[in-house]
């Protein structure tokens, strides 16, 4: 495992931080978009992006090389969206067009309008049977690339995401690794309510993959996680990352019904002015340790 120094901590503190606010920026410009789960998961993208764990070339999103990105759950696209742009894969300015009528940054990912996506998404449930797809042409290829795909638990409740779980158990799929977004709420309400996914661990294991779950929010140990996963052999990996829907924003977090729902310009004015304040402590923080 790599530890980072403070130094390191801060700059991709700072860079959740400017992608949450470019969430709160596109979604107020688009008036409409997801909200809680786009804000819950900037740490966890950021550490994909900017962890030095993937393997990734903006200037070459074809690189037939490159680890794959699957987002399954494509309603959280403003927090990819604001990842990319950042990570040099098209301009920053491009972002205030989501939604936008002939934008490329349509309110779910389009693979042939944006380089750089795997996959187009939007039925909740298809991403992984899509990423086990990705990683058996792998194997079958002799390629090392690694396939990453990201879901959240509300589409957990989805029939197909069991059937690719037990595909990717039964091949050994060593070579792909999930993220659940265990944020704990969907569009009708908490997740337990709806339709409850514990013992979560347990019945990831059943199906035989090897299970980590960590602090979605704590980007050390989401990289650390990373770096572990592959690590594993003969069996896919499933990252539990316990998150705060809306983290960073008082009247978002843990409210579900943010979880489709936009902020006003008084709304996004109050969750900018949080966020700046979160950025200054992380500073202080970090200064008070050196």
């Amino acid at each position: 495992m790599s530890f980072l120094n403070d130094k390191k901590l801060e700059e991709l503190d700072k860079i959740a931080t400017d992608i949450r606010e470019d969430v709160i920026k596109m979604l107020l410009e688009a008036k409409s978009g997801h909200s809680a789960g786009s804000l819950g998961m900037a740490d966890v993208f950021t550490a994909l992006f900017f962890g030095g764990v993937i393997k990734l070339d903006p200037k070459k999103p074809e690189w037939e090389d490159r680890d794959r990105i699957v987002l399954s759950n494509g309603h959280i696209c403003p927090v990819l969206y604001a990842a990319m742009a950042r990570a040099g894969f098209f301009p920053l300015e491009e972002l205030m067009t989501l939604r936008k009528f002939g934008s490329r940054l349509q309110g779910h990912p389009h693979k042939e309008k944006l380089p750089g996506l795997e996959t187009s998404s939007g039925p909740l449930g298809s991403g992984l049977s899509q990423a086990v797809g990705m990683a058996m042409a792998a194997k079958m290829d002799g390629k090392k690339f690694q396939t990453y795909c990201l879901m959240g638990d509300g589409e957990l409740d989805c029939g197909q995401i069991w059937e690719a779980m037990m595909m990717a158990g039964k091949l050994k799929l060593d070579n792909l690794t999930g993220i659940i977004d265990r944020n704990n709420i969907q569009i009708d309400g908490f997740t337990e309510d709806v339709m409850p996914l514990e013992p979560l661990k347990d019945k990831f294991e059943s199906f035989g993959w090897h299970v980590l779950e960590i602090d979605g929010h704590n980007i050390q140990s989401i990289i650390n996680c990373l770096n572990e996963s592959l690590a594993i052999f003969e069996k896919p990996v499933m990252i539990i990352a316990n998150t705060i829907p809306g983290k960073g924003v008082s009247f978002m977090e843990n409210d579900f019904k943010w979880h489709g729902k936009v902020p006003n310009p008084e709304e996004a004015e109050k969750a900018m002015a949080e966020l700046e304040k979160i950025r200054t402590l992380d500073g202080q923080i970090i200064s008070e340790s050196n």
